[in-house]
């Protein structure tokens, strides 16, 4: 990695008000531009980390970085601007009457407003396909496209970090090649948590493996996945048929 990463996690730790420990000890340094993959079984912390990353929680002990701006509830506007996450159901970010009028809210909150805010919406909106539909309501779009407004959401506001939580999930093989041909072309770093992994293999040069709250394993895809102890201590489990091409 050359220069500061853009995301910084350094021991970060956290325990639920359960008492339950998701985290023991994260570290985690991801460079501008990085595509990177967080695989890892159920129960592994995968989200809860992710959810560290523009302040949904905040850490027992340990510390977040986004370009040197510590995740701080003081910076929580900047950071969460910085930061943009897609969550696996789209319909948990389209909540507005229309296309146009959801992609615009995260931007017309920072103030934007007019030639400038319509600017930013089509230009989400264009990066993922979706220009023609702005005046439908999301509603009426197939689970694909919701997907894809869910993703200019994020986009309008212009994020350095893209977090995907599953996004292949529930996508037809149409629609999960079309969104990985708009991941592809994003010039943003992106963080991409799913079980998905031929996806991941396809989209991500490098993985992460957390399990048991801790990083496990770190390195190129296509290095863990053909690792096969490292897949089965850590219940990877590579679709049937499916083999890791060698380079």
């Amino acid at each position: 990695m050359s220069g500061a990463p853009v995301l910084d996690v350094r021991g970060l730790a956290y325990a639920y008000p359960d008492g339950h420990q998701a985290l023991f000890g994260v570290d985690l340094q991801v460079g501008r531009g990085e595509r990177v993959s967080l695989l890892g079984p159920n129960g592994a912390g995968k989200t809860t980390l992710v959810l560290h990353l523009n302040g949904i929680l905040t850490a027992g002990a340990g510390a977040v970085t986004v370009s040197g701006l510590p995740v701080t509830k003081a910076n929580l506007r900047e950071i969460r601007r910085r930061v943009g996450i897609v969550f696996q159901d789209p319909d948990d970010q389209l909540f507005m009457p229309t296309v146009r009028d959801d992609v615009a809210f995260g931007p017309a909150n920072l103030g934007l407003r007019g030639d400038e805010l319509d600017s930013r919406v089509h230009r989400a909106l264009d990066q993922v396909g979706m220009v023609e539909f702005v005046d439908r309501p999301p509603h009426h779009l197939s689970f694909g496209q919701r997907r894809r407004v869910a993703v200019a959401t994020v986009l309008a506001m212009e994020p350095e970090i893209l977090v995907l939580d599953e996004p292949s999930s529930n996508l037809d093989p149409a629609s999960r090649r079309e969104l990985a041909e708009i991941l592809r072309s994003l010039d943003v770093t992106v963080l991409m948590v799913t079980h998905d992994l031929p996806y991941a293999l396809e989209l991500c040069e490098r993985a992460v493996v957390l399990s048991g709250g801790v990083i496990a394993a770190d390195g190129p895809t296509r290095d863990l996945l053909a690792d096969a102890d490292l897949m089965a201590r850590h219940r990877l489990e590579l679709p049937y048929g499916f083999t890791v091409p060698t380079p």
